[in-house]
């Protein structure tokens, strides 16, 4: 087992998720991603870096190039006008800071489409783009962002950050893995900037392994443990880390699937939310991710002695995503119109699986929401960056 699992992260290493190509003639991604981002290549090539050193936060302890975010279900309480703010679980308050958010965000999702331009076309222009925004978050002093989450989901009146805004990252996995294959594919201009990227993940990568922040959030034991390790694996292979990716991998198997889902396939600790619907499809996209990245549709695949699997989540969610009417639970309190989209587990399980009405179920879902919330929920967006 240690000997296949070595030689599974060393293809990883030396060709990311090359190996993990679904057979030719299977399903044409690559036709279908250029029928969906060819007409969005103009809006992303005018798309200018924003990072968050040009949002003000007013309510931020740190300096201009700290992140700062405020929890979404905080509320000022009715009983304590201006005290410390108070739990609504599932209602996410409108009043809160998503700035940085928000750009943080828009990076997530214009890179990475920049990126599978590049690798569609071969055209020189998308690269470049990529390289601007890499270069304001990552690498030019004035614009960076310190890597760290020292001040994310703060709670105003009780802390200025939150181990689990930890959460806030996710929307840069694609962003490691658009470095991954500007790195791998030569892609122009990448070079000149590559060890300032590297060298911001590498300290992110060191602050999400070691903080108290970090580690916290790597042991919570729902959807943000799943973040955490999807985190970790991305920025380990984008690095070369083959010590995180081995841990990575042994943790999904010892922890993450054996408590987040049952033999039947449900996510209880997903379900038991105010919105179960949205928590099961992200949290079941995010397993699904990682599993892609750690081992391919062999860890899809994979059970626990007593059956409980990632392909046997997926298989327990899909006939609600096919039909959401059918949900058996009580609907979500917040945004119950826009889901589904066009989930990343249906992909990575279909194929992993051979289930073509998976991969047609995938095919019909719209893979391009506009609902702030949705987007949110929706970080593997870009299938290129994965297969």
């Amino acid at each position: 087992m240690i000997a296949r699992r070595s030689l599974l992260l060393a293809a990883l290493l030396a060709a990311p998720a090359a190996w993990a190509r679904p057979r030719p003639g299977a399903l044409d991604i690559r036709a279908i991603e250029r029928r969906r981002l060819l007409p969005q290549a103009e809006v992303l090539l005018a798309a200018k870096p924003r990072t968050i050193t040009a949002i003000l936060a007013p309510r931020s302890p740190a300096g201009r190039h700290d992140y700062y975010s405020e929890g979404d279900y905080w509320w000022p309480d009715p009983a304590n006008p201006g005290g410390p703010y108070v739990r609504r679980d599932g209602r996410s308050n409108p009043d809160k800071f998503d700035g940085h958010r928000d750009a943080l965000i828009a990076f997530g999702r214009t890179v990475p489409a920049l990126a599978a331009l590049w690798d569609l076309t071969g055209e020189t222009r998308f690269a470049g783009a990529a390289m601007r925004h890499l270069t304001a978050w990552f690498v030019d002093p004035k614009t960076r962002m310190n890597p760290n989450l020292n001040h994310a989901q703060a709670i105003i009146g009780v802390n200025s950050g939150r181990a689990i805004g930890v959460i806030d990252t996710l929307q840069i996995v694609e962003v490691a893995r658009a470095a991954t294959l500007f790195a791998r594919k030569e892609a122009p201009g990448y070079a000149a900037i590559r060890a300032g990227v590297e060298r911001w993940f590498a300290a992110y990568l060191d602050w999400l392994t070691t903080s108290r922040f970090g580690t916290t959030e790597r042991d919570e034991k729902n959807n943000h443990g799943t973040c955490w390790l999807l985190q970790a694996a991305c920025f380990a292979a984008l690095l070369g880390r083959p010590d995180i990716l081995e841990d990575a991998g042994g943790r999904l198997r010892t922890v993450i699937i054996p408590a987040q889902i049952e033999p039947d396939g449900r996510q209880p600790l997903e379900l038991a939310r105010t919105k179960p619907y949205a928590y099961a499809l992200f949290n079941l996209d995010v397993l699904a991710a990682s599993a892609w990245l750690l081992g391919g549709g062999e860890l899809i695949g994979w059970k626990t002695p007593d059956g409980r699997s990632i392909g046997g989540a997926i298989a327990w969610m899909a006939p609600f995503i096919a039909d959401k009417a059918k949900w058996p639970l009580p609907p979500d309190v917040e945004y119950r119109d826009g889901f589904p989209v066009r989930q990343p587990s249906l992909l990575f399980g279909g194929i992993a699986q051979k289930r073509s009405d998976w991969l047609d179920l995938w095919q019909r879902l719209n893979p391009d929401p506009t609902i702030g919330e949705v987007v949110r929920n929706f970080p593997v967006r870009q299938p290129l960056l994965w297969l």
